[in-house]
C-alpha cells in the first residue's frame, strides 16, 4: 500500500473529517436547471450538513467540487476520459497541479457488467496494487469499499430507491462508515461512482431515443 500522507490508511484528505465512532451519512442528489446537479451531504442521525457537492460543466469537461458547509472548496474531481479506461483524479482545493493530486479511481477492468473501481493514493506512481477498492452489487444499489491489501470494510452504500429517484434522477443514497474514516475520500468515491452511472445512463437513454428515431424514419 502506497505511504498516505497522515501515516493512517483512514485518512486521505484530512484528520478533521473523521469521526471516533460509526456515523451514517445521507448523500441525496439535486437536479438543478440546464441539466446540472449536485449532492447534499448530511449526518443522517441529526441533519447537519457536512458538505456539498456541485457538478461545474467547464468548456472541455465537467469538474465536481466538494465544498464544507461554510463553502470552502475542500477538492475537485476530475474526470481524464482520454485513456481507455476513464480515471478520476482528485485534487486538493480546486487545484490541478500534480503536487496537489490525493488520489485517482478507474474501473477495475475495462469490460465489467458492474462498476468496481479501483482507487490509487498520488504515492503509488507504479498502480501495480490498488490502495482501496470499490466494489458494487450487480443492480448498483450496494457498494462496499475496502482498504487494500488487508480487504478490510471501511464503508458501505445503499441506494434508497424513490419515485424521485425512478423518474427525475433525484437518487439518495445512504453511507455508513466505520470509526474513524474520512468522510470527504469517502463522499469523494460515491461521487465518482454515481458520475460513472449517471453518464452511462445517459448514454443508454440517448442510444434509445437515436434508435427509436431511426425506426420511426424508416
Amino acid at each position: 500500500m502506497a505511504e498516505t500522507v497522515f501515516g493512517n490508511p483512514l485518512v486521505v484528505i484530512s484528520p478533521e473529517y473523521c469521526a471516533p465512532h460509526h456515523l451514517q451519512i445521507s448523500i441525496k442528489k439535486k437536479v438543478y436547471f440546464l441539466a446540472t446537479h449536485g449532492y447534499e451531504v448530511k449526518d443522517a442521525a441529526n441533519g447537519t450538513i457536512l458538505f456539498k457537492v456541485e457538478n461545474i460543466p467547464t468548456f472541455f469537461d465537467t469538474k465536481v467540487v466538494v465544498f464544507d458547509p461554510a463553502g470552502n472548496s475542500i477538492l475537485t474531481i476530475r474526470r481524464k476520459a482520454f485513456t481507455l479506461r476513464t480515471r478520476w483524479e482528485v485534487y486538493r482545493g480546486e487545484s490541478k497541479k500534480e503536487k496537489d493530486l490525493i488520489f485517482s479511481a478507474r474501473k477495475s477492468s475495462a469490460f465489467q457488467f458492474t462498476t468496481n473501481l479501483d482507487v490509487f493514493l498520488a504515492g503509488n506512481t507504479s498502480e501495480q496494487v490498488c490502495d482501496y477498492k470499490m466494489k458494487t452489487s450487480y443492480s448498483e444499489s450496494t457498494c462496499d469499499i475496502y482498504v487494500k491489501p488487508s480487504s478490510t470494510l471501511i464503508a458501505q452504500m445503499q441506494k434508497k430507491v424513490t419515485a424521485g429517484s425512478l423518474f427525475l434522477g433525484k437518487d439518495n443514497f445512504t453511507v455508513t462508515l466505520h470509526p474513524n474514516v474520512d468522510q470527504a475520500f469517502i463522499v469523494a468515491l460515491i461521487v465518482i461512482l454515481q458520475e460513472i452511472v449517471d453518464s452511462r445512463r445517459r448514454n443508454h437513454t440517448s442510444h434509445h431515443h437515436h434508435t427509436a428515431h431511426h425506426h420511426c424514419t424508416l
